[in-house]
Parts: structure tokens; C-alpha cells; sequence
């Protein structure tokens, strides 16, 4: 009975460390980089904080259009945007399931209290027993199996932090996307409502002619077949205008019914980036975070090969019993009292149909295809980058040209109006030429928007690391 004493030293031991033991932090301590940014818990314990979602937008960034509409929505996006909340919780979620897989590496430990009031078959009494076990179960991890797959789900954990980047990356290239887009349609709305203006000018001078016999009645319908053409470009204009309005509203958090008063600067006061590359080196391809999530999730393939194959390795348990029985409560916990035990145990499993050999080539399997995935997140990167840069590239070139001809519009309008007020050229003749000049500034309008939007596309191809 001298081992009772001991043992159950033993084994509360093995308790106390179970339940005293360190916390479990995800991260290598050697990252100091990403320490930094995880100051607190949220409600579900896993380490956050609100700056890193500016970050991952790079809010100064946006800064550099001048536009203090744009900066608004995009920190109302950050904070509101109900897809960027999903992100997060999803990082939490994985967050957890790390904790649970982690939990499998430490022992586990029970206890109990179990009163019985018993008669025996000698006696005439009933008599109150009480038991207090306290049982431990440990895997003795000799193989490090549980631990390399404590590694493998937080490489899922990693790669749900690099979704959640991507998404913030990805909703805020939206709604600039969008905002430059509605700014745009206000500018070509305006336009066309010139346009149509003109147009009417035309058909109401083309009546006149046509009453006085100086113009034909087909050049009248002419005329008025222009001036219907253009009032039906309005509505559809119009309409793409409230589609975007109702989009921006709910990237940003907004409520739609209310997105036609959501405001915004006009395309004009709008300014060009200045940090915008010619080039872009194509090292900036490992900071996107489809990059990042492809080669955690290779990484995790490869620890699942080398669980698999560990899984052909004998299971070791150890097992811990520590007891109280009696009669009397005062005298529970004395050493007459105490049971005992402690019980080690392998298991191999012999025959399992097959099961683990096919897990091992399943893993294996799945190892060729995230390396497939990770080649290919690689051109598909430097294909973005590429585009990107091609796109801005002659869209501005585009841009240029259709300035040139809206100055060479401009000196024309300008000798018209000198015509014309010479008596040389007809009110129509004046109206056509200004009619081209609004004709020439909606394509500088729509040039310019998209250059803007090419921008934000090499934006999103660096993952905001521009």
C-alpha cells in the first residue's frame, strides 16, 4: 500500500500541469513582424486588432486621388462591409479549430463524486458509500503524430488570414471601382442632357425652315430622329447610375433605398496617383495572398503525407486512476481510502482493409494537386501584374489622344462662334460643331475614368502594396 501515497503525488501532478499549464499561442515567436499587430483578444479569444484592417487596404493609398468621398467609403467598407465581417469570423473559426486539435496533444483529466447508499446481502442497514475518482488519459505523442497535425490545421488558419487580406484587398477595389464609375455617369449624364438640349435646338429650327420652305421635310425627321436617339441614351444611363449607387451602398454598409443621396466628388477634382510604376518587379508576387494561401496549403499537404504515413505506427496511451471509497466522509481522502492505478497500453492496427494505404496515396495525391495550384497561382499573378500595367498603359495613351482632339475641338467651336457672329455659318451649323465638342469630352470623360480604374486594377494585382 506504500505506492498509493506516491502515485496518486503522481498523478495530481500530471493534473495540476494539465490545467496550469501555458496557454497556446498561435505564431512563431520568431515573427516578430506579425506579433505587432495582435495586441488583444476578441470575445473568442483569438489575439486582434483594428488597425490591421487598414492596413490590409492600404489606406494612404487611397488618399492619393484627392477625394475625400472616396477615403469615407472605403473606411466605411472596412468597418460595415458584412462580407469583410464574414472573413473575420471565418479567421476565428480556424482560429479555434486549432485550439481543438491542439487540445489533443495534452492529457486529458476527469473527476467525479459518486454517492450510493448500499445494503448488504448480511446486513439489515442501509449505508451511504462515496467514491471520488480522478482519471487521467494521456497519448504519449512518442511519434509527434497529434503534433504534426496541430501543424497541418494551423496552416489552414494561415491560409483563412490570407483570405481574409484578400477579401478586404478585393472589396475595396470595388468600391473605388464602382465610385470612379458612378462619378463617370454623372459626367456623361450631364453631357448627354447638353446633347439632347442641342439636338432640339436643331429639330425646332429644322420645323421652322420646314414652315418657311427652306428645308425639307425628310431633314426635318432627320432631326427629330436624332433628338428621340438621344433623350433614350438618358435612361439607360440613368439606370446604370442607380445600379452603381445601389452597389456602392452595400459594399459600404449603407441602406439602398437611400443611395441616390450618397455623395461624391465631381471627375474633375479628381487626381491621378503619383506612385504608380512603369514596372513592377515580379518578387511583388509573393506578398499577394493567393500566393501566400497556395504555399500554405502545399505546406500542409506535405504534413499530411507525414501524418499518413505515421498512422502505420502503434498508438501508446497511458492511463491514471486515482480513487477514493468510503463509508464516512470525514475519513474520505485518508490513505485507507485510497485506490490507485496506473496502465500503459499500444496499439498497431493489423488490418484495416486497406484504409490507411489509400489515406497515404490520397495524401499524396492531394500534395500533386495543391503543387499544380501553387504553379499556377504563379503565372496567374504575373499575368494580372501584366495586364494591369498594359491596361493603364494604353488607356492613357487613349486618354492623350482624345484630349488632343478635344483642344483641336475647343479652337474649332471657338472659330465658329467668330463665324457666326460674322453672319458666315448658319445658328445649325454652330450648334453641330458644339454638339461634336460634347461628343469629344464624353470620350475624355470616359478615358479618364478608366485610366482611373486601371489604377485600382494594379492596385488589386500587387495586393495593395504599391
Amino acid at each position: 500500500m506504500d505506492i498509493k501515497k506516491p502515485l496518486a503525488a503522481t498523478l495530481l501532478g500530471i493534473f495540476l500541469l494539465a490545467n496550469g499549464a501555458p496557454g497556446f499561442a498561435i505564431g512563431d515567436t520568431n515573427n516578430k513582424k506579425a506579433d505587432k499587430k495582435f495586441e488583444y483578444k476578441n470575445k473568442n479569444g483569438r489575439q486582434v486588432e483594428a488597425e490591421y484592417k487598414y492596413e490590409y487596404v492600404n489606406i494612404d493609398w487611397w488618399k492619393s486621388f484627392n477625394d475625400g468621398y472616396l477615403q469615407e467609403y472605403i473606411v466605411k467598407a472596412v468597418q460595415h462591409n458584412h462580407d469583410l465581417k464574414m472573413a473575420s469570423i471565418a479567421v476565428d473559426e480556424y482560429y479555434q479549430y486549432t485550439k481543438i486539435q491542439f487540445a489533443n496533444e495534452l492529457p486529458t483529466v476527469g473527476g467525479g463524486f459518486s454517492p450510493a447508499l448500499v445494503k448488504n446481502p448480511a446486513q439489515t442497514d442501509w449505508n451511504w458509500t462515496f467514491l471520488t475518482p480522478a482519471m487521467v488519459n494521456y497519448e504519449a505523442d512518442i511519434f509527434l503524430k497529434n503534433h504534426d497535425k496541430t501543424k497541418s490545421v494551423k496552416k489552414d488558419y494561415e491560409a483563412s488570414l490570407q483570405d481574409e487580406r484578400a477579401a478586404y484587398i478585393a472589396v475595396a477595389s470595388a468600391v473605388g471601382t464602382t465610385y470612379f464609375n458612378i462619378v463617370k455617369l454623372d459626367e456623361m449624364i450631364k453631357l448627354q442632357e447638353q446633347i439632347v438640349d442641342l439636338r432640339k435646338d436643331i429639330y425646332d429650327l429644322m420645323k421652322l425652315c420646314n414652315e418657311a420652305g427652306t428645308a425639307s421635310m425628310s431633314d426635318t425627321v432627320k432631326a427629330n430622329k436624332s433628338y428621340v436617339y438621344g433623350q433614350s441614351e438618358l435612361p439607360e444611363l440613368k439606370k446604370n447610375r442607380t445600379k452603381l449607387l445601389h452597389q456602392l451602398a452595400v459594399l459600404t454598409g449603407e441602406n439602398p433605398n437611400d443611395a441616390e443621396d450618397l455623395p461624391r466628388a465631381a471627375l474633375s477634382e479628381i487626381t491621378f496617383p503619383e506612385n504608380i510604376p512603369n514596372e513592377i518587379s515580379s518578387e511583388i508576387i509573393v506578398n499577394r495572398p493567393d500566393y501566400i494561401r497556395a504555399e500554405k496549403m502545399l505546406e500542409k499537404a506535405g504534413i499530411d503525407i507525414r501524418v499518413a504515413k505515421k498512422e502505420f505506427l502503434p498508438t501508446i496511451n497511458l492511463s491514471g486512476l486515482v480513487a477514493f471509497n468510503s463509508t464516512d466522509l470525514g475519513s474520505m481522502f485518508s490513505t485507507k481510502s485510497a485506490l490507485a492505478a496506473l496502465a500503459g497500453g499500444a496499439v498497431l492496427p493489423i488490418f484495416t482493409g486497406g484504409k490507411r494505404l489509400a489515406n497515404l496515396r490520397l495524401k499524396r495525391s492531394t500534395y500533386d494537386r495543391m503543387l499544380e495550384d501553387y504553379l499556377k497561382v504563379n503565372q496567374t499573378a504575373a499575368q494580372e501584374i501584366n495586364d494591369s500595367l498594359v491596361a493603364l498603359k494604353q488607356d492613357k495613351n487613349k486618354l492623350f489622344r482624345n484630349e488632343e482632339h478635344q483642344t483641336l475641338e475647343n479652337k474649332d467651336f471657338s472659330y465658329s462662334k467668330d463665324k457666326f457672329a460674322q453672319g458666315i455659318i448658319s445658328r445649325k451649323d454652330l450648334i453641330q460643331v458644339q454638339e461634336n465638342l460634347l461628343t469629344v469630352d464624353k470620350l475624355v470623360v470616359s478615358g479618364k475614368a478608366d485610366c482611373l480604374i486601371d489604377c485600382i486594377g494594379i492596385y488589386k494585382a500587387v495586393s495593395a502594396k504599391i
